[in-house]
């Protein structure tokens, strides 16, 4: 039979808690306090004459202390070891709190492999691997860095390069994202690639080779161990010049980016005033170097084409991204593109050159409108005739597709259109043809005639040339025939267009272009032979590289 109570008290008036009556005052279940007491934590008062459990009135509030340390997930010795005031309850949770730590960061590592492994797609044999890097030490990670740097530059005498390279260490957080594991084990595998080895190698030597006698300085691809690209130019001294040599960079870059936005050539006319401005603001960050030019000529131009082609290295480029992911900075801009462009342009204008003007002579306004609507309106038909499964196929310009070449065809007309209300486009890289190419098409070209006429463009001049509109003008009706012959070889239809005109428009080709260098990166591969009986628009294809059927 069970305990006589009275409201949960036992009967003898001693004000003791049977366990089912501090069961029902804590909320705790009865087998829960029996194993409590039974661990130490709660023991009981006394017992009744018949064995069971009685406890007393500290009970409860001590039941409330042990129940909120479990559920904090300390363990009963520990627990034990407060309640009976071994131990005091803030020391205690201080073990415990590392404790957890350690346990969170551990599982944040589990998460960010697994949420690696499903991005990647990783195969199960992979997983061995990728989860024996995710655990290595912070010096374990500086270790595998620190053999592939040595190695790589093993016998080469650059230390400032070296210990540039050995300061930026891929530290990994805490508790890493996926994206930071992935990119660990993609660093990982790539410092073990030879092509990393010798481009480190390369930029070395270079580094070695071009030392100024104060001390050695920075090479455009160099970064800091901030993950801040330095420059791209050689500095120097640290201390008196890196800054200067950042800013010439930065504006490398952005002159670069604006150019490229902008449609600009690197072998046309528009960019040799770019080069001459990055051209001023470099030599003097060459002052100490060996032999170092003193005014913008062909030396120097070399000297600088020098520099971009050593660092134009994409798996070095990728590390310092890589490195840069792993420790959470923000990644080093982009040279790719902007240097690209700036080593064309420097290729295409070896040296300083004044404007050619006799391309501006014999532009005769209304004739050129005339030959834009002969163009526009034989072009016009073969975008009509464009069907959507045709958007895909390649053209004569190389890496383009049709769409790819519509869009730039629309690119041209907007942009003109831009230059004749006083707003030049800088949008060159947007999709410009959505989802109906013929109407883009069409739109971009009587948006263009209107400005033309609108405007009083055929009798103005831009820029800071001076340039005709009627010749800017001009230039656009000769890429777009360069362009509808493009557009009639990839979809099979003939290339003789507009006939009314393309004798002229080859000849103002010849003119505007004729003296454009043809190297690499320039707008023009070499001129090809055309067929004796080639049409005017055919020997303008052959004119701007293109190969005649």
């Amino acid at each position: 039979m069970g305990d006589p109570t009275v409201d949960g008290m036992y009967e003898d008036g001693t004000g003791l808690l049977t366990i089912g009556a501090l069961a029902r005052l804590t909320g705790v279940p009865v087998k829960t306090i029996r194993n409590w007491s039974d661990q130490g934590l709660l023991p009981p008062a006394a017992r009744t004459p018949a064995g069971y459990r009685l406890y007393g009135p500290h009970a409860p509030a001590r039941l409330e202390i042990v129940r909120s340390l479990r559920d904090l997930g300390i363990g009963l010795a520990a627990i034990r070891s407060v309640v009976d005031r071994e131990r005091t309850v803030a020391e205690t949770a201080t073990q415990w709190a590392d404790a957890l730590d350690a346990q969170i960061r551990t599982l944040q590592l589990q998460r960010a492999v697994l949420r690696s492994v499903a991005a990647r797609g990783s195969a199960a044999e992979e997983l061995p691997h990728m989860t024996e890097l995710a655990r290595l030490s912070a010096q374990e990670r500086r270790r595998i860095i620190t053999d592939f740097v040595e190695d790589a530059l093993d016998g080469v005498h650059a230390p400032a390069y070296r210990s540039g390279l050995l300061a930026a260490t891929p530290d990994l957080p805490d508790d890493p994202t996926p994206e930071q594991i992935g990119a660990w084990i993609e660093l990982t595998a790539l410092v073990r690639a030879p092509e990393l080895r010798a481009a480190l190698r390369r930029l070395a030597e270079y580094s070695a080779r071009t030392a100024p006698a104060a001390g050695e300085g920075a090479v455009l691809g160099e970064t800091d161990p901030a993950g801040q690209e330095r420059a791209a130019v050689r500095v120097t001294d640290p201390a008196g010049h890196e800054q200067a040599a950042v800013r010439v960079a930065e504006l490398m870059r952005l002159r670069g980016e604006e150019a490229v936005a902008a449609g600009i050539a690197p072998d046309s006319p528009a960019a040799e005033p770019v080069l001459a401005e990055l051209i001023a603001a470099w030599l003097p960050t060459q002052a100490g170097t060996p032999d170092p030019p003193a005014e913008d000529g062909p030396a120097a131009r070399a000297r600088l084409l020098e520099q971009l082609e050593c660092a134009a290295e994409p798996a070095v480029e990728r590390y310092w991204q890589l490195l840069c992911t792993v420790t959470g900075r923000p990644a080093p801009p982009r040279w790719d593109v902007v240097g690209t462009w700036t080593a064309a342009a420097l290729r295409a204008h070896p040296g300083p050159s004044e404007l050619d003007r006799s391309a501006f002579d014999a532009t005769d306004p209304d004739r050129v409108l005339y030959a834009y609507e002969q163009v526009t309106r034989d072009v016009l038909a073969l975008v009509a005739a464009v069907r959507p499964e045709d958007l895909a196929l390649p053209t004569p310009c190389a890496g383009w597709t049709v769409r790819q070449l519509l869009d730039h065809m629309v690119w041209e007309n907007l942009m003109a259109t831009s230059i004749a209300e006083d707003a030049p486009r800088t949008d060159h890289t947007a999709d410009h043809l959505g989802d109906d190419h013929l109407a883009a098409f069409a739109g971009s070209v009587r948006a263009a005639r209107a400005a033309f006429t609108g405007s009083g463009m055929l009798h103005r001049s831009y820029g800071p040339y001076e340039a005709p509109g009627a010749m800017i003008v001009q230039q656009v009706v000769v890429e777009l025939l360069a362009h509808g012959w493009d557009l009639a070889r990839a979809t099979g239809a003939p290339t003789a267009l507009a006939p009314e005109v393309a004798e002229e428009t080859l000849a103002a080709a010849r003119r505007i272009y004729g003296a454009a260098p043809r190297t690499a990166g320039s707008s023009f591969a070499p001129e090809r032979p055309a067929p004796a009986d080639a049409s005017a628009a055919d020997r303008l294809a052959a004119f701007l590289g293109r190969a005649p059927a």
